[in-house]
């Protein structure tokens, strides 16, 4: 029994899953109403719907980085891939074919990520540096391609993709689910999720053999910016407007956490993609926790950070070693 404990307790997942059920059960007791779901005009509403639904974006391009993670990169720029996605789409759809718009929308993070996967792969540049120059650059392209100027669209098409319902949901957690289904296919039923945990672990290895490791990272890099461009349709469609400035402000960093809270490690190998979805919620609830108690938003950040260094803390086996032989000697003295 104590084995067996002691096995669960070791798994990547474990600890996020217990970090998230505490927020819940903390918002049970603490919000009014939190878990209660209504229904109107046959759709759901709720702040558990509101967390799914806002959460889309934020899983989408964590499901990305964890890519990037694994093979012991990282990708700075998804926040402005996210900007250029959302604002190209606006400005096509004005003159033409929506359709058009969704997909050069695409294509565009498709470009970033290749050159991104360039840069890392061919021309060996560090990845905190390569992605780095789209960081800055992309939002100077967004406010080119936008004119400076908050881009409103008017389209019922574009519209129902981040504010539409289907079966009673937000159309959002389905194009989130996909995603999901869709990289776990990758992951375990094609070579790309072996190859990818074999260079993460050892690159050098993996080349001898017989891997072309440079491929798969243009691959996963690819892949990541063409989930951040799905990321910045919905949030683009979701408000109705491109900002260039705010849209997908920081949302790097929070991807970078909800894959670390996952258990993906920053050295590469190993992935969990279900971690990372458990990450993401992580992060949504927390900040939906954080302005549902009506903490100052000034401080809003310092509470996050500090909650989610506990989290990481807590998967920390030195840490819980460390804290275990703390509390053996506490006893001892006693």
């Amino acid at each position: 029994m104590k084995q067996g404990m002691l096995k669960l307790t070791s798994t990547k997942i474990f600890w996020p899953i217990i970090a998230l059920s505490m927020l819940l059960l903390f918002n049970f007791f603490i919000v009014p109403g939190f878990f209660s779901i209504e229904i109107k005009d046959g759709h759901f509403f709720g702040s558990i719907i509101d967390i799914l639904n806002r959460v889309i974006p934020l899983m989408i391009i964590s499901i990305g980085m964890t890519l990037v993670i694994a093979k012991e990169g990282i990708d700075i720029s998804v926040g402005s891939v996210l900007a250029i996605s959302g604002a190209l789409a606006a400005s096509i759809m004005e003159n033409n074919s929506v359709w058009l718009a969704i997909i050069l929308a695409i294509l565009i993070g498709i470009v970033c990520g290749f050159w991104n996967g360039i840069l890392v792969s061919v021309f060996e540049i560090q990845p905190m540096v390569a992605t780095l120059i789209l960081l800055v650059v992309g939002r100077g392209i967004a406010q080119l391609i936008t004119g400076g100027q908050i881009l409103t669209i008017d389209n019922e098409i574009y519209s129902y993709i981040g504010t539409g319902f289907l079966l009673g949901l937000p159309f959002p957690i389905y194009i989130g689910l996909a995603i999901f289904l869709i990289m776990i296919i990758l992951k375990k039923k094609t070579a790309m999720g072996l190859f990818l945990e074999s260079i993460g672990n050892n690159m050098t290895a993996s080349k001898f053999a017989g891997i072309q490791p440079k491929k798969i990272i243009i691959l996963v890099y690819t892949l990541c910016g063409l989930c951040a461009a799905i990321a910045g349709i919905i949030v683009s469609a979701n408000v109705s407007s491109a900002d260039a400035n705010n849209a997908g402000l920081w949302i790097e960093l929070d991807a970078i956490l909800a894959v670390v809270i996952g258990g993906t490690s920053m050295r590469g190998g190993r992935y969990f993609l279900g971690g990372t979805i458990v990450g993401a919620l992580f992060i949504q609830t927390l900040s939906t926790t954080i302005y549902s108690v009506g903490i100052n938003p000034q401080i809003v950040m310092v509470v996050k950070a500090i909650v989610v260094i506990i989290v990481c803390l807590l998967q920390s086996k030195e840490f819980r070693k460390i804290f275990s032989q703390f509390g053996k000697k506490k006893v001892s003295y006693s």
